[in-house]
Order: C-alpha cells, then sequence, then structure tokens
C-alpha cells in the first residue's frame, strides 16, 4: 500500500510517499520550513501543503514531536504552547480531508529502524533516539514499542530539560565543535543507560549521518550505531504507522 508519511520537526516538515510493506520510500522528501510560529493552526496549513504536493488521497501517517495519546499532544514540547491538549489527528484529518493517524516522531523512526532498518531481529530492550531541534527517543523490547519515552526531558543542571543542552540545536547555538558537543551528548547517554539499561542504541536525525565525527567521544558500555534509514526513518515510520494497529491504537 502506498502511504504518505511526513515528518514534523522543530525547523522542517518533510514528507514522501512510501511502500508500507518493504518500507522504500517512492518519492523524493518534500520539505517545507516549519512556521516560526510553531502554532497549531500554521502547521496543520502545512500538512495540507504537503499532501497537496503529492496529490495524495489515500492513507497518511505523521510523526510528531512530542508525547501522542490518543491523538493528543500531551505536551507542548518545542512547539508553541498552544498545542497542548490539542486533538492533533482531528485537527490534521480536517485541514487535508484524509484519514491522518499521528505518533510520536521518535516511536515513527524506531518503528522504522526496527522493522526495516538495522533493528530489525534485535532482541532486548532496543532504543531508538532521534538527535535534531531536541532529543527524540523510542524504545522497543523484543520488536514491540514502548511508547513514548521522553528522555530528552531529563531535567539537567540550570536547564529545564537535558535535550536543551545536548542536541543538535543546542550544538549550533552554542557554537560547538563535534567533540565539545560529542561529550555533551555522551552525558546524555550516561543517564539514559543508567535509567533504563538498553542493550542497544540507535541514533536517528540528520547528524546521525555524520555519526564518525563524533563516535570517539561516546564511552558508554552499551553498543551505539548509526540508523541505516537515516534521516528517512520518521517519514517511512509515519507512514507505517498509518496501517499497522498497534501503533494506530497509541
Amino acid at each position: 500500500m502506498v502511504v504518505l508519511g511526513i515528518d514534523i520537526g522543530g525547523s522542517g516538515m518533510k514528507g514522501a510517499l512510501v511502500d508500507s510493506e518493504t518500507g522504500k520510500m517512492l518519492t523524493e522528501r518534500h520539505r517545507i520550513p516549519t512556521p516560526p510560529s510553531r502554532k497549531p493552526k500554521e502547521m496543520a496549513k502545512v500538512v495540507a501543503e504537503i499532501v497537496k504536493h503529492f496529490d495524495h488521497k489515500g492513507p497518511v501517517g505523521v510523526g510528531f514531536p512530542t508525547v501522542i495519546k490518543n491523538g493528543i499532544c500531551m505536551s507542548p514540547g518545542n512547539l508553541h504552547k498552544k498545542w497542548l491538549d490539542v486533538n492533533v489527528k482531528e485537527l490534521f484529518s480536517t485541514a487535508t480531508g484524509l484519514d491522518v493517524t499521528v505518533v510520536n516522531d521518535a516511536d515513527a523512526a524506531g518503528f522504522a529502524t526496527v522493522n526495516y532498518g538495522i533493528g530489525k531481529g534485535k532482541q532486548g530492550l532496543v532504543l531508538m533516539i532521534t538527535i535534531g531541534t531536541g532529543l527524540g527517543s523510542g524504545a522497543f523490547f523484543n520488536g514491540e514499542l514502548i511508547p513514548n519515552f521522553e528522555l530528552g526531558q531529563i531535567p539537567y543542571k540550570k536547564h529545564k530539560k537535558i535535550e536543551l543542552w545536548a542536541a543538535d540545536s543546542a550544538k549550533t547555538r552554542d557554537g560547538l565543535t563535534y567533540k565539545q558537543w560529542g561529550k555533551r551528548f555522551n552525558k546524555f547517554l550516561k543517564y539514559v543507560e543508567l535509567i533504563i539499561s538498553p542493550d542497544l542504541i540507535i541514533l536517528g536525525g540528520g547528524i546521525s549521518k555524520n555519526f564518525k565525527e563524533f563516535k570517539e567521544y561516546i564511552t558508554i558500555d552499551t553498543t551505539v550505531v548509526p540508523a541505516e534509514l537515516r534521516n528517512s526513518a520518521g517519514i517511512v515510520g509515519a507512514a507505517a504507522a498509518a496501517i499497522h494497529k498497534n501503533l494506530k491504537d497509541i
């Protein structure tokens, strides 16, 4: 089945048509910058624009960068505070006139990775961490999703949450080298390892393609690898969510 997958980030909203059986993207990504306001109505319009670009009439899956329960935004995260308690599924479905499934973006990226990528067949606790404007995290035990892990929200020193200090956006904001940022990110991974002791950590997001630049600064005991799907994992996973019962029920 051909499904439109949309990955929403703090800086960009990207979509592509995906073969839900194989996880292959059938088109190039179409990217539109996230509206500066990051408010619901403005972002819903962009989702509708992406649907129109592909002239898509079928199911749509959206990876959303915060906690989603039963289609409702439980925390605004890095978006505008007006997102709190919004029924995102209903908002996007109305804006597009299509059936839209909405899941946490890191859960979507992780689902793609454990079903189509390097995490396929891996047993134990596998953690997917997406590095971007924030630090998203998706957890899987023996291939089954444990929804809405938000490890980027861990409080850290004077920062409200550790993702404000250790995400890719912090690297850009503070003008950090890969060595400087890599040590920050490693600190985050040390907390993750201490709290949940994963068996494998898979890194996604745009910066994961530069894994070799900061690999040497990661010193935790847990194996850490970049996702094969890289920056397309969010799109592929969002598309799969649109037809996968266990994800649609989140």
